[in-house]
């Protein structure tokens, strides 16, 4: 690609500022006809709903590009210090309804539309969610980036801009079936390629040592296997303040060069081949690696990001500041989302030795001073480890530089246990064994000058267990900050009519500070006003009752409480738990005991790994239960289960507003934190949870009285393991045994005999690591207490009101604070 600037003269002004675009809605819907007609090239003759997006959004994506421009031309010329959040998963949801939110879209857009016979809300829906991510640690990744543009922080994003994002799921025959999520087939008005950023990546190939022109010796990366990774662009805009930030995402592919050899020796497949795979790295959301090559792809991916990511600021430090790094470390810093872009580290170390020339001090004391590591997970086999034999055929450079890490690292161990062979191999970077293994959390630890997990909990957890020698030998390296979600998405955009309730009460300073929102606590104790938070409360529940019908094929009644369990299908989750207290439901109907049953509407949703079977046949027991107890006129009346397939961010915008009581009910100590805990709570729904993750925090905010608590917690978990009994507490629990006998009898499964087997199995196992009997019976207890609270109407408004009013700390802006406050250290940039 030739990049050489055109050569114009110094009077030449085509490129001179534009005049700013209009914000009124008669300019927006001009610029839209514009595109439609002209850009499109389209008519009404031939118009298509996405084509009327397509048009609509860029007329949109105009005004936000004026103000990205500004807002980078700004940070470049303060040379302000950076942060750049790396993330394998960005669950960025739907961009149009975001942008005319933070834009400040006025009503005057949708009457213009009207008058064209188009409608704003059935334009909006056009969009395909960009489902970049599995879960939470996407869509906490998007609520960072949201929240660094409103507060005006100098934040870039990086990740991978996957063809195929996560699997849209449908259920047949109650199973789980995959089928691909092309979400970029007609297109992403969003965002804008950077071919001229382009960078190579290696892979393969070995390395050799030379003597550099000083006589130093050096190491060199040989007879690599490059493939190119061309960056997208996308713009995130801060609420209503001019700032708009970016997010890069990297798709890889191949290489100008062409093996003339094999192609002139007749090997034409063979000489393309390996340039065809290049477009494989980011075609698909990170896959199951229970196979080796799934493993070689995942592996693949994270390098990707790493190395063009860093590659990238590089560059653009060099264009500024030219091959001086004595400031490198004051001026940036590297937050890694998780574990899996620990390749960083020795990339970083890398770049600066091989390609800028550092010594390996110097280079090392660029690297832990900037490199930041989240931690997500308490669960040991959740953190990523490669086989030594595949990081070395993969990156062979990089595992020359993790040996030399890890053995200058066991060196400062040993000068602190001075003999203690047990400690050095339990804080190894390299893990022995029949097959030598990188622990890349540990590399992530020892490389960090900030370790923090994401709840209280789980962040003196990490001290305590997962990372325990490393917090003794660097206590102050360790952090918490608390997880959460963007008040902007989640309230204003999601749940306008309650969002225009509360502001009409204490203004509208509260979606850019929430703690604001405690001055609604007082109006818990008003008539009137807790008349109208029920009436928006029943409308949401009317609109996710249609989704459920429209879904589902199932009528949810809009006066039962909706009992809503929707995220990624886990055993630690513990949406099986959910299932048989549905079933205790079901039998105390079948034997009569209306008396006390409060009508109620379940929803479970979420979405299995295409390889994880447990979870997959967890999903098959909600349906399979569901049609029994939907099909049966004698419990129907009173009890509802319904499935929701695909869930994904869009839905979860009307599932949110409209749930009466949020689960949250995974084993005490395995929970990060949890972020759908929070969503649900800030728009007004009661928590059933255990004490775990985030769940702690919101019980101290919103008081024992607005929760409804039960479980053992994490000592009591620990506590219970190697004299555990499932049978024995079955057998004292006659509603537990009862609901064992059905699943056992097949009652669910009449005609697929033995399905449920391996799940009955797993409630019975003394090793069961989710402890789903013991949690039952304070489970069902816990149940009772919110069915018997909801008949109270008027007190449940109230208990709903204080819920959101107590929900300020669980702003993602309060979380940026925090990270900019502790460990980032950025400038405000207001424009």
């Amino acid at each position: 690609m030739n990049s050489k600037p055109f050569t114009r003269s110094k009077t030449t002004h085509a490129f001179s500022t534009l005049p700013p675009l209009s914000m009124d809605g008669k300019s927006v819907v001009e610029d839209f006809r514009r595109y439609f007609s002209r850009t499109l090239g389209r008519s009404e003759l031939n118009e298509a709903a996405y084509h009327v997006y397509t048009s609509f959004a860029m007329a949109w994506r105009d005004r936000i590009v004026e103000r990205w421009k500004k807002t980078q031309a700004s940070y470049d010329a303060e040379d302000s210090k950076r942060t750049y959040y790396l993330s394998l998963e960005f669950l960025m949801g739907r961009a149009l309804s975001n942008a005319m939110l933070n834009l400040e879209e006025t009503s005057s857009t949708t009457d213009a539309l009207q008058k064209l016979g188009l409608f704003l809300e059935e334009i909006t829906e056009q969009e395909h969610d960009a489902g970049l991510g599995n879960g939470g640690l996407g869509r906490l990744a998007a609520c960072f980036l949201d929240s660094c543009a409103t507060l005006q922080l100098p934040v870039m994003g990086y990740g991978l801009r996957y063809e195929y994002g996560m699997f849209r799921q449908k259920i047949e025959n109650g199973y789980q079936m995959e089928e691909p999520d092309h979400w970029l087939r007609i297109g992403n008005p969003w965002e804008i390629e950077r071919q001229e950023f382009a960078v190579r990546v290696k892979f393969g190939g070995h390395t050799e040592p030379y003597t550099d022109d000083q006589g130093n010796t050096r190491v060199r990366w040989v007879h690599s296997h490059d493939v190119l990774a061309v960056p997208y662009d996308m713009p995130i805009p801060g609420y209503r303040n001019g700032t708009v930030n970016t997010l890069r995402l990297w798709k890889s592919t191949a290489t100008d060069e062409f093996d003339l050899d094999e192609f002139n020796a007749g090997s034409y497949a063979e000489a393309v081949g390996e340039k065809n795979d290049a477009e494989h790295i980011t075609m698909v959301l990170y896959p199951n690696d229970a196979s080796e090559n799934g493993k070689e792809l995942r592996l693949r991916q994270q390098y990707l990001l790493a190395s063009a990511s860093l590659q990238d600021i590089l560059r653009h430090w060099v264009a500024q500041h030219g091959n001086d790094f004595s400031q490198f470390a004051e001026k940036n810093c590297f937050q890694l989302n998780d574990t899996h872009p620990t390749c960083s580290v020795p990339e970083l170390m890398r770049l600066l030795i091989d390609e800028h020339g550092l010594n390996w001090d110097d280079a090392w004391a660029i690297t832990s001073r900037t490199v930041a590591y989240t931690n997500h997970t308490l669960l040991p086999e959740a953190l990523e480890r490669w086989s030594v034999s595949m990081f070395g055929r993969l990156l062979p450079r990089l595992l020359d530089i993790v040996y030399e890490i890890n053995a200058r690292f066991l060196a400062e161990v040993s000068l602190r246990w001075p003999g203690d062979s047990d400690r050095q191999q339990r804080m190894s970077i390299i893990e022995e064994g029949p097959e030598k293994q990188v622990r890349m959390a540990y590399l992530a630890v020892v490389a960090s000058m900030s370790v923090n997990g994401v709840a209280e909990l789980h962040s003196r957890l990490l001290q305590q267990h997962l990372f325990h020698d490393f917090y003794e030998l660097w206590p102050n390296k360790f952090n918490n900050k608390t997880n959460g979600v963007t008040p902007r998405r989640w309230m204003a955009s999601s749940n306008p009519e309650l969002s225009k309730l509360i502001t009409s009460v204490i203004g509208s300073d509260w979606i850019t500070d929430m703690p604001q929102l405690r001055k609604l606590t007082p109006y818990a104790d008003d008539a009137k006003f807790r008349a109208q938070w029920r009436a928006v409360k029943q409308a949401n529940k009317a609109r996710l009752a249609a989704l459920v019908q429209k879904d589902c094929g199932v009528t949810f009644d809009v006066d039962a409480i909706f009992d809503i369990q929707v995220k990624r299908i886990h055993e630690y989750k513990r949406q099986l738990l959910n299932v048989l207290h549905v079933i205790h439901l079901y039998d105390r109907l079948k034997r009569g005991e209306r008396d006390g049953i409060t009508p109620r509407c379940v929803l479970i949703g979420g979405k299995a790994a295409p390889g994880y079977q447990m979870a997959k046949r967890i999903i098959k027991l909600v349906n399979s239960v569901a049609s029994v107890v939907n099909d049966d006129p004698s419990t129907s009346e009173l009890l509802k289960l319904a499935f929701l397939p695909d869930y994904r961010v869009s839905a979860m915008e009307i599932i949110c507003p409209g749930a009466d009581l949020s689960e949250q009910i995974s084993t005490a100590g395995k929970e990060a934190s949890g972020t759908g805990n929070m969503k649900f709570m800030m728009n007004g729904a009661m928590t059933i949870g255990t004490l775990d993750g985030a769940n702690i925090e919101i019980l101290e905010e919103v008081g024992s009285e607005n929760f409804f608590l039960f479980g053992l917690n994490a000592e009591e978990v620990e506590a219970i393991r190697g004299h555990y009994n499932p049978d024995a507490i079955i057998e004292q629990d006659d509603d537990l045994a009862r609901v064992m006998h059905l699943l056992e009898c097949g009652h669910f499964n009449l005609f697929e005999p033995g399905i449920f087997d391996p799940i009955i199995q797993s409630i019975r196992n003394p090793h069961d690591p989710w402890l789903t009997a013991a949690d039952f019976r304070s489970y069902i207890d816990a149940q009772h207490s919110a069915a018997s609270a909801y008949l109270d109407h008027d007190h449940w408004t109230r208990m709903s009101i204080l819920n959101t009013a107590a929900s300020g700390k669980f702003s993602s802006d309060r979380t940026i604070a925090d990270y900019n406050r502790e460990i980032w250290h950025l400038p405000n940039m207001a424009q």
